[in-house]
């Protein structure tokens, strides 16, 4: 059997001379960092401090002893190298690299000493490059194309420019005899009650076993069957009855099976010999179908996910790297991150195309939570060259990671880039290409094949936006997918009502991360927007500019209280998004998915994320828990009228009485009517609302509520800045935990109108988090606010109210 021995200790990291401990898997500014030597980039300004390291060689290094097993060969196996690298052993060069998003094998056979891998400078190995192919445009100033390493090291409209360098992911030795199984590819269907696994192997030989016959078994669900080959690609089919579909988490479960692959050595049977294993390889699978239904309609060009026969409205978010230093991203942290992506009622990741091909870990968990996986090819937001090196890479990097990730039951859907069509078309790079190649023949031609090729049991998509063909504006909203930047750029998010896309796969709006984020991340005294440190994290073009002027639509701006503005900031953020789900949800299916902009971020920093850099939620992150639920409840304004929805992803109808409240200002009801309304299974039901019930256009005084089974929408006429919104009037109590709890309850009850109620939490205390976000209250009503990791003492109501928010009249 072959034999590992992973290499992650007594490494080091050569600095000034002198060798410093290195973790392996690491980076050099985490080893900078633990030593002591660099302040952390994530504080204050000091990004700037540690950008000399991206622009420095550097060297790790360890030994490796003699190999003293019987084993015939001996390689040494990077599944990752951050970027450009020579690796040297014992003074013998091994090789070189120039791709972080793959792996790297060398035989070292009867080799042993001084193990060294010298990094050349990302921006170096970028720069022989360009000098190579030529310049191409890019959105950003920094030269992410002409390397094939994480985008967003050089930094982004969000994330920090930490140009990374180091041994990134796992490295080992790999000791084996006659062959090793070098590839394994599960195609799994299903169809007719029949659940068929099609392995196709492929194996490496040493020269000894070059002429020997292999035999194969493979096993799943208790299936088993077995081939024997000579060559060095074979195919094992396996097929099992009745299996259990793997689902999308709220269209049922997700069973997984376990499959294994035995390679043996046939002729040592044959011999009379001992039948010992010589590798292998076990992964999970699941069973389901899954198309991409893109037919052509009278609105334009669908896109609409279809699994298992069932047409599902996504309800998505875009995923970043969950840290600027990716190394450190453990999978206890996936976990975690992705468990509160189906706690918000989540059931599509998007893997964004400028950052990695996530961990198997991240895979792992969308599998078990049910959450679909939309995986970007890494292009984004540059024209690409085609030329060598960089083909070259791009040809094994996407081969690779398709091999790799095609187990996972979860990964839905392949795409070509981010935003690069669109690019081409709209933001000046095709006169300046005059000819050049830009990536458009990976997008619709190498990596196409690919797919077709090693995993044709999934749809691929050549870009994001896409129109289908360049018969069609690549952004056109009336065909295939669509990026709604515009409103956040330019208008107030009450434009997403203005269109119907099929398929939003990226809007969002910015808000500055939590109360205690900031604090540990600027410090007390840069609480201010307009901040050196402040706007140091905040990495959008005129983002605070965007930021006062969507907020001026709708509040007053407060001038100079802080606390104001960040409320105000993130109550802001959470209604544009809700505001955009609740429409385009209201109109499926013509409208099949919608995508945030996005969960995660990687460091500190104002930005479009539901959940901030050091882990804590916004309200966004609140708003999507109700605006992804199975049911939803909503108002939308239609011409000069209003419409309710009922918009229901369950399996059955959704029989329901909804009360419609025409309310004053200060509680009263002036007109109320109940009405019956029944939305089918995965369907929406609409009713206007009767003209006596709607507030009169331009009221400043009333307002419209919708109920239905616990569930509540609003509707007001005008902006809050123009409603006659009274004093807020409200008690506050604090009720200690019940025995064995750690759950602190802030009940409220209120006197008036309170409109947007916010528990901030964190102020209580770096640990403390809060069970829900925005709540509105009519008077008379109470809600209980769940606190964790807040240990009230004298004075708890005060200090609850002191960290209570609402919206007021100016």
């Amino acid at each position: 059997m072959r034999d590992v021995t992973p290499l992650v200790e007594g490494w080091s990291l050569e600095y000034d001379g002198a060798p410093l401990p290195a973790g392996v898997p690491g980076c050099v500014h985490g080893d900078l960092l633990a030593a002591g030597l660099i302040p952390d980039p994530f504080v204050g300004t000091n990004e700037t401090e540690v950008a000399w390291i991206g622009r420095r060689d550097w060297t790790y290094g360890t030994a490796l002893t003699p190999y003293a097993g019987e084993h015939e060969r001996s390689d040494l196996v990077f599944d990752g190298l951050d970027t450009a690298a020579r690796i040297t052993l014992a003074g013998q060069q091994l090789g070189s690299t120039r791709n972080m998003h793959r792996g790297y094998r060398f035989d070292v056979t009867g080799l042993a000493g001084g193990l060294l891998v010298h990094f050349t400078s990302a921006y170096t190995e970028a720069a022989a490059v360009r000098d190579r192919v030529g310049e191409r445009p890019n959105a950003y100033p920094e030269p992410a194309q002409y390397i094939r390493k994480m985008a967003c090291s050089f930094g982004w409209d969000w994330g920090p420019t930490l140009v990374t360098a180091g041994i990134w992911k796992p490295v080992r030795l790999e000791h084996w005899s006659t062959a090793r199984l070098d590839r394994v590819r599960p195609l799994v269907t299903v169809g007719q009650g029949t659940g068929r696994v099609e392995l196709r192997l492929e194996v490496q030989r040493t020269d000894s076993g070059a002429g020997r016959r292999l035999r194969a078994r493979a096993e799943v669900a208790g299936v088993r069957a077995e081939v024997e080959f000579e060559g060095a690609e074979a195919t094992v089919v396996l097929e099992v009855a009745d299996p259990e579909l793997w689902w999308p988490r709220g269209y049922g479960q997700q069973p997984l099976y376990d499959v294994e692959v035995t390679l043996y050595d046939a002729d040592a049977d044959a011999a009379g010999d001992a039948e010992p294993a010589l590798d292998t390889w076990q992964r999970r699978i699941g069973f389901r179908t899954v198309e991409l239904d893109r037919a052509a309609d009278e609105h334009g060009t669908g896109f609409t996910l279809v699994v298992n026969g069932e047409r599902i409205f996504a309800r998505g978010i875009n995923w970043i790297p969950d840290d600027a230093l990716v190394s450190r991203v453990t999978p206890e942290r996936y976990r975690g991150r992705l468990a509160q992506a189906a706690e918000a009622n989540i059931d599509l990741v998007r893997v964004w195309g400028g950052g990695i091909y996530e961990a198997d870990a991240f895979y792992d968990t969308c599998d078990e939570l049910g959450l679909m996986v939309w995986q970007d090819f890494l292009f984004a937001c540059a024209a690409y060259p085609e030329e060598q090196p960089l083909r070259g890479e791009v040809d094994a990097e996407a081969r690779e990671n398709v091999v790799r990730l095609m187990p996972h039951p979860s990964l839905v859907l392949w795409n070509g880039n981010n935003e690069n069509l669109w690019g081409f078309r709209d933001w000046g790079w095709e006169p300046e290409l005059a000819g050049d190649s830009w990536g458009e023949g990976y997008y619709l031609g190498l990596l196409p094949r690919i797919v077709a090729e090693l995993d044709p049991t999934r749809p691929y998509t050549a870009g994001s936006p896409w129109s289908g063909s360049w018969d069609h504006h690549p952004n056109d909203p009336a065909h295939g997918t669509h990026h709604s930047w515009d409103v956040w750029n330019r208008t107030d998010y009450a434009d997403y009502r203005a269109s119907v896309p099929r398929f939003v796969a990226e809007f969002g709006w910015q808000a500055p991360p939590a109360y205690a984020t900031l604090r540990r991340a600027i410090g007390e005294d840069q609480l201010a927007p307009d901040s050196p440190a402040m706007l140091h994290h905040q990495k959008a073009e005129d983002g605070n500019g965007k930021l006062e002027r969507g907020l001026a639509r709708h509040f007053a701006v407060p001038e100079g209280d802080f606390d104001r503005w960040h409320y105000l900031t993130q109550l802001n953020q959470a209604r544009a998004v809700a505001t955009g789900i609740e429409h385009w949800r209201s109109h499926w299916p013509l409208c099949a998915g919608t995508v945030v902009w996005q969960l995660n971020d990687c460091w500190p920093v104002t930005s479009w994320s539901a959940i901030d850099g050091d882990g804590r939620l916004k309200p966004l992150y609140h708003e999507l828990k109700r605006v992804y639920a199975d049911r939803l409840l909503t108002l939308q304004p239609r011409g000069a009228g209003v419409v309710v929805a009922a918009v229901n992803q369950g399996a059955t109808d959704w029989r329901t009485t909804v009360t419609l409240r025409r309310t004053a200002s200060d509680g009263t009801v002036i007109r109320e009517a109940s009405v019956a309304l029944t939305a089918g299974p995965r369907g929406v039901a609409h009713l206007g609302v009767p003209e006596e019930l709607v507030p009169p256009a331009g009221s400043p005084k009333e307002f419209l509520v919708a109920e239905a089974d616990g569930l509540r929408s609003f509707h007001f006429a005008v902006p809050d800045r123009e409603f006659a919104y009274p004093p807020p009037r409200f008690e506050v109590t604090v009720e200690p935990p019940d025995a064995g709890k750690d759950t602190v309850g802030v009940v409220v009850t209120a006197y008036t109108l309170v409109r947007d109620l916010l528990l901030q939490a964190d102020r209580l205390g770096p640990g403390a988090s809060a069970d829900r976000g925005l709540v509105t209250l009519l008077p008379g009503e109470t809600v209980r606010i769940g606190v964790r990791g807040w240990r009230p003492e004298g004075g708890a109501a005060d200090s609850a109210r002191a960290a209570l928010y609402c919206v007021e009249t100016p």
